[in-house]
């Protein structure tokens, strides 16, 4: 039987130097939130990332207007040509920067100390102070991987709401509270919005099938989830 272990913040980019091997997606992203003890063939620890799928999926679908559903979807990504502007130095940032550039958008990351991450992605990292005045085109998409809007400091938000009105979709990785003021202000700007609850449902779903081999009880999960929140 395999056994298994989460990996939470901040430990995620760590837990990749812990792993024998480390799935290719993992390995790209450089972070891993599942780790699989691969018993009794060898004990090795296995390294995964169900974040990049969770987040990505779950903003394709709310573009599409249609919920998820089990299994690979073909078709074209809404988010290929987009320019997919992402804030935020820690948590899901870099499961986000891969995902968007596997679809084909164009990432630009809102945080200096990002080059690295916006290099390997072949976007372009800027200073923060800019990201209110940012506005080359309309129907972007937004995906906000800080702390900023998190309890206890729920009043906050890391961007002006006269600013959201370029943007098509705004994803908050923030789930505490479940509708944070960015997603808020978002729905009254007009935009798509996403969760970071919905995220959270995705990549457990995610991790319950590398843990079981097996699909998720997703109606039973994503109720139990939803619960909690």
């Amino acid at each position: 039987m395999h056994r298994k272990k989460d990996v939470g913040i901040p430990h995620k980019e760590a837990a990749i130097n812990c792993c024998d091997e480390v799935h290719p997606l993992a390995k790209s992203i450089g972070a891993v939130n599942t780790i699989i003890i691969r018993r009794p063939i060898d004990g090795k620890l296995i390294g995964y990332n169900t974040d990049c799928e969770a987040c990505i999926t779950a903003i394709e679908d709310a573009m599409r207007g249609r919920k998820y559903v089990n299994g690979k979807d073909l078709e074209t990504s809404p988010l290929a040509e987009k320019i997919f502007v992402l804030v935020g130095a820690v948590g899901a940032r870099r499961a986000l920067a891969y995902g968007a550039k596997s679809r084909g958008a164009r990432v630009v990351i809102f945080n200096q100390r990002a080059k690295a991450l916006a290099h390997a992605v072949s976007g372009e990292a800027l200073p923060y102070e800019d990201l209110d005045r940012f506005s080359p085109q309309n129907n972007m998409i937004l995906a906000n991987a800080s702390s900023v809007g998190m309890e206890p400091k729920s009043n906050e938000t890391p961007i002006a709401k006269g600013a959201l009105k370029a943007y098509e979709v705004v994803f908050d990785a923030v789930y505490t509270p479940r509708n944070t003021r960015l997603l808020q202000e978002a729905a009254e700007s007009g935009a798509i919005v996403v969760s970071g609850v919905e995220m959270f449902i995705r990549q457990a779903l995610g991790q319950f099938r590398l843990f079981t081999d097996g699909l998720a009880p997703e109606a039973f999960m994503r109720k139990l989830i939803l619960e909690q929140f």
